[in-house]
């Protein structure tokens, strides 16, 4: 206990609190048991150790990684009982799903310990639903993405730009300090400013290692996946990332990865939930339109371009951009009319000399240019999409 402590204040002392995202006054961590999960990369582990040292007294708090070898021995339940007798009020356990039978021992801590609160964080592969121990009522659960064009400016490069909602965007009412040419700065955003780490050498070859430890090891230990099925999941990642977008042949797909059709629609859905594609859905409501995919994406530009290299088209990597961005706070659909829709109104996505034919008999349409800094009646930049949160 003593070492798992030195290590928990020595990680605490040394965080850096000048930044934080988005999320970090969303969470209302005043609840017993809050998870925050996410994809690999993102800064969960950043987030919860700048709340410590904000707002905690280390005296009573207690951040452990699941991945500790101290784990190899001890249970998560013994270690929640020792730390309570101790003293503790504040248990932080990062990276949970490398935990066997994680659901169950959070249940029971929660169960055993009334006045112990908890946070978690994990891959966003999990699912608080699956298994035995029923969380899903006992846990409030908070998902955390990359950094928005907005974070970005300001971790890279200490630029200050509030938060501008939809309405405020569509009605020409963002505004960037002076002197800023954002256009450059977009441009370096989609190639590496989704992920924090970004700011750190060898991105390229961390941001690899991300996707492969997410379809080698996240996804088949989640769904009990052999290494094989790893393997699959890795070219069918290969085979959207060069896709203009990729609209999903189920019949195709599996005479090219030789696997029966009928998982296919499992595996996407496993890509998605850990943060490595986007699907778009149609707008039909209920339980039957879950189920109807007009285009998959990868989740962000920062893979695009990594996985696409040469060969990333600009069309799909403006779509991309679109869709990640907006879908935190809107409900993103596909469009009769256009690219997307959201709310009740479409969206065309285009470089800066795309026409208006597409959204023409659209009732409230607009159309989204790329290249283009400031914008006109219909007409939105694209970049200010990336300041909504």
């Amino acid at each position: 206990m003593q070492t798992l402590f030195e290590y928990s204040n020595r990680l605490i002392s040394n965080v850096n609190k000048k930044f934080t995202r988005y999320l970090y006054n969303t969470i209302h961590w005043e609840n017993r048991l809050i998870g925050i999960v996410g994809p690999r990369g993102v800064g969960k582990t950043t987030l919860v150790l700048q709340y410590i040292k904000n707002n905690l007294d280390v005296r009573h708090t207690l951040y452990v990684s699941a991945e500790d070898f101290y784990f190899a021995k001890h249970r998560l339940s013994d270690l929640a009982s020792d730390f309570v007798k101790w003293g503790g009020k504040y248990l932080f356990i990062d990276e949970i799903h490398k935990y066997p039978d994680w659901s169950n021992e959070l249940k029971l801590i929660y169960d055993y310990h009334n006045h112990l609160k908890v946070v978690f964080t994990g891959s966003s592969v999990l699912d608080l639903k699956k298994g035995s121990a029923d969380l899903s009522r006992r846990a409030v659960l908070y998902n955390l993405q990359g950094l928005s064009f907005r974070e970005y400016l300001m971790l890279f490069h200490q630029i200050e730009v509030p938060v501008f909602n939809l309405n405020e965007i569509l009605n020409h009412q963002v505004k960037v300090p002076q002197m800023v040419h954002p256009l450059p700065l977009f441009a370096d955003y989609l190639k590496r400013g989704y992920y924090p780490f970004a700011l750190e050498p060898d991105f390229d070859l961390k941001l690899l290692q991300v996707v492969h430890q997410t379809l080698e090891s996240d996804i088949p230990v989640y769904a009990g996946m052999n290494v094989s099925k790893g393997r699959q999941l890795k070219q069918l990642m290969a085979i959207i990332a060069e896709s203009v977008p990729f609209k999903p042949n189920m019949s195709k797909i599996s005479e090219i990865l030789a696997i029966s059709r009928n998982v296919i629609a499992d595996y996407l859905l496993y890509m998605e939930e850990a943060g490595m594609l986007a699907q778009l859905r149609d707008d039909t409501k209920g339980i039957r339109g879950l189920g109807k995919i007009n285009k998959v994406y990868l989740d962000n530009t920062n893979l695009v371009f990594i996985l696409a290299g040469g060969n990333a088209n600009k069309g799909n990597i403006r779509e991309t951009f679109f869709l990640n961005q907006c879908r935190v706070h809107h409900q993103v659909v596909s469009s009769n009319l256009a690219d997307f829709k959201m709310e009740d109104k479409d969206f065309e996505i285009g470089g800066k000399n795309k026409g208006l034919k597409q959204i023409e008999t659209a009732e409230n349409g607009f159309l989204v240019k790329d290249d283009i800094e400031s914008g006109f009646f219909n007409t939105i930049p694209l970049w200010h999409f990336g300041l909504m949160y």
